[in-house]
Formats: structure tokens, C-alpha cells, sequence
């Protein structure tokens, strides 16, 4: 596939301390970037806003429209006597 040449050119460059050496620059620069970006995130995101549950369209109806036009919720109340 390839000469010999081209091996032994392709072996010199991944071998050289500088290939090394920007390589493990890039790779300490990515850590620092995420590590910062998640430092900020935990620090500066606002808490979450509760999320309501939707009403389905026929309950909504039915919840909007009172039958009997009374203002009600009809809850029954027990009374302790005392």
C-alpha cells in the first residue's frame, strides 16, 4: 500500500517530541475547558421551574364549565364535635 518511504516518513513525525508535546498540550487544554465549563454551569445555572401537569382538552372543558353554576367545589367537610 504504502513505500517504504512514506512508512518511515510517517514514523519520524509520530515519533517527534513535537507531535508529543502538542498532543499533550490540546489534550490538557480540552480538560481544563470542560472542567471550567462545568464549574460554571453548577455555579451559575438558576434552580428548575417546576413543570405543571397539561390538562387533556375534554377535562379542561369540563373543569371550566360548572353544570349546576355554582361557585362549589363540592368538598365534604367532617366535623368533629366536641
Amino acid at each position: 500500500m504504502f513505500n517504504s518511504e512514506v512508512r518511515m516518513l510517517l514514523l519520524q513525525v509520530v515519533k517527534s517530541w513535537q507531535v508529543w508535546a502538542v498532543t499533550i498540550v490540546l489534550v490538557l487544554y480540552v480538560f481544563l475547558v470542560n472542567y471550567v465549563a462545568r464549574l460554571y454551569r453548577r455555579r451559575f445555572t438558576p434552580p428548575p421551574i417546576p413543570k405543571f401537569k397539561k390538562l387533556k382538552k375534554g377535562k379542561a372543558k369540563e373543569n371550566a364549565e360548572n353544570p349546576d353554576g355554582s361557585d362549589d367545589l363540592e368538598l365534604e367537610e367532617e366535623v368533629k364535635k366536641k
